[in-house]
């Protein structure tokens, strides 16, 4: 009877490893509470359409596994760790605030497991990486676009930044934007705040003082959104700028009135669709979420295709030899548009300028990056 029950338990297991799905395993590593808690969700449901689309590579099922890091660096860190070490993802998605992915792409690295951030812009997360790339635009080529829609559209000529010292998106996107602002002969004040700060009145004064045509605010929503309602209490008149940092629906939630005509850097807009990726993407979008995308989600979408793509490139899921695929991807159509991934990991593609208009984010303009280099 011993010798049956074995026999029977020998083929059983034979029998279920015969008829198993293999999975291949991507980790999610996102913010879904704390600070940037509404920015993490606008990915994840992006990257869940993009799963829903396209899920299996190699014939194999992809498994999402998703990490909160809780809007902080120590908790991207470890949980890009635990995703690789105790889940075995073969690559990850990941993050999205700048400070975040440096923290995590230092394990990625170190793993030698390919990361693709959707939306950090900071030009040192993917520096002297080989497994930490992207699907956005950097701040240098970001904050470039941003001056030039000052000086040459706006015809702004003294402005202040106020810079988030606290985020190294922030810190670099400010810093690109005053060199080339002072390049055309602009006059810039910078001053400082750190992520949280709900009182702004001692910075704007100093900007009104200093008769600013425009107030910069190069960090997140939130405090954009703070910022534009004590600004516009004080009395000022001019026009208020931000970087992609801005898009979500929170601005306008939290802002209200006071941040009709932001004008913000982007990545994409979903009434300017780009490649037949993007009118696919929207109509899906719509047809799930019964709302326009936002650029946050059709970034998360976007990294999840191209980690696919990588996948089926390399026609293997050893992450090393994805993290060589990834960076081999060239006029990877998505939908926020044609996405080249150069030697760098970093994505060449067009910048958008988008401003608030009746409590919506609508489409102003697009900028041929080639002429800000």
């Amino acid at each position: 009877m011993g010798i049956f029950r074995r026999g029977f338990a020998l083929l059983l297991t034979v029998v279920f490893s015969v008829f198993s799905v293999a999975t291949v395993k991507i980790g999610v590593l996102l913010p879904f509470t704390g600070g940037l808690a509404a920015a993490g969700d606008l990915v994840k449901k992006g990257i869940e359409l993009a799963h829903e689309e396209k899920s299996t590579a190699l014939g194999e099922k992809i498994e999402l596994v998703f990490m909160d890091t809780r809007s902080e660096k120590t908790e991207s860190a470890n949980g890009i760790a635990r995703l690789i070490d105790k889940e075995g993802v073969v690559a990850v998605i990941g993050e999205i605030m700048s400070g975040n992915s440096l923290a995590a792409g230092e394990i990625a690295e170190k793993r030698k497991v390919p990361m693709v951030s959707p939306a950090s812009t900071n030009p040192l997360v993917t520096q002297g990486k080989k497994f930490v790339s992207r699907v956005c635009f950097i701040d240098p080529l970001q904050g470039t676009a941003l001056a030039e829609f000052a000086v040459k559209t706006l015809k702004i000529k003294k402005a202040t930044v106020l810079t988030d010292v606290e985020q190294d998106y922030s810190v670099g996107l400010s810093n690109y934007f005053i060199e080339r602002f002072k390049k055309y002969g602009g006059q810039v004040q910078q001053l400082q705040y750190k992520s949280g700060d709900s009182e702004f009145s001692a910075q704007l004064s100093q900007a009104l003082a200093f008769g600013a045509e425009a107030i910069v605010v190069t960090g997140y929503y939130n405090e954009i959104a703070l910022v534009a309602q004590q600004a516009r209490s004080l009395g000022f008149k001019g026009h208020i700028l931000a970087g992609d940092g801005a898009n979500a629906p929170e601005l306008i939630k939290i802002g209200g009135q006071a941040v009709e005509g932001v004008y913000f850097s982007d990545h994409y807009h979903p009434d300017a669709p780009v490649t037949q990726v993007s009118k696919k993407f929207v109509e899906a979008f719509v047809k799930k979420y019964g709302v326009k995308p936002s650029t946050l989600s059709a970034l998360g979408y976007d990294a999840y295709m191209l980690i696919v793509s990588a996948i089926e490139r390399a026609k293997t899921t050893k992450p090393e030899l994805i993290a060589t695929a990834i960076r081999s991807i060239k006029n990877f159509q998505g939908a926020t548009g044609a996405i080249s991934i150069d030697k760098e990991g970093n994505a060449q593609k067009e910048i958008v300028i988008l401003k608030v208009k009746n409590g919506d984010f609508v489409y102003s303009g697009k900028l041929n990056t080639n002429v800000l280099k």
